[in-house]
């Protein structure tokens, strides 16, 4: 139950095209708490409920445990969370032996795509795409339970 990950943002759309899947998510915060974050998720058809502890020093490995429950349940909890949804569509991409998610996304957070990666152990090693960009990963302003407080459109400047 331990969710190793390591995120990147991404400097072209060249990975739309490489895709083998692609789902819209929205997705809200019962506890945005960086100790115990509970995300309630819609991908798709699919409703998701998620708990995740504080991360390690590395931001790369943290405690996660995730459950589906029905699409009905997601979206009557969608409405008690927390102020800031997150909108967004994840695209899955196989690079090697690996898959990355790539997420785009909308409303104050348009303009942000970022790709993760989750890992067997922080020193496992994969293949980079021409598309992937700085490494993000230990920088809390990228975690969606940040992004729904404090969109991208607010601090991102350039």
């Amino acid at each position: 139950m331990v969710e190793i990950e390591r995120k990147f943002l991404v400097k072209t759309t060249d990975f739309k095209e490489q895709a083998f899947a692609k789902n819209r998510i929205a997705q809200g915060y019962l506890s945005s708490e960086p100790e115990r974050t509970v995300r309630i998720r819609i991908k798709g058809t699919k409703g998701f409920i998620t708990i995740k502890g504080i991360g390690s020093d590395s931001g790369m490995s943290r405690f996660e445990w995730e459950n589906e429950i029905p699409l009905d349940e997601a979206q009557e909890l969608l409405k008690l969370c927390e102020k800031g949804k997150i909108e967004k569509t994840r695209f899955e991409i196989k690079s090697g032996s690996h898959v990355f998610e790539v997420d785009e996304f909308y409303g104050e957070n348009e303009g942000l795509i970022i790709a993760e990666i989750e890992l067997e152990s922080e020193t496992d090693t994969f293949d980079k795409p021409d598309w992937l960009g700085e490494e993000v990963t230990s920088d809390p302003r990228y975690y969606n339970s940040y992004l729904s407080k404090h969109p991208f459109s607010e601090w991102n400047k350039e």
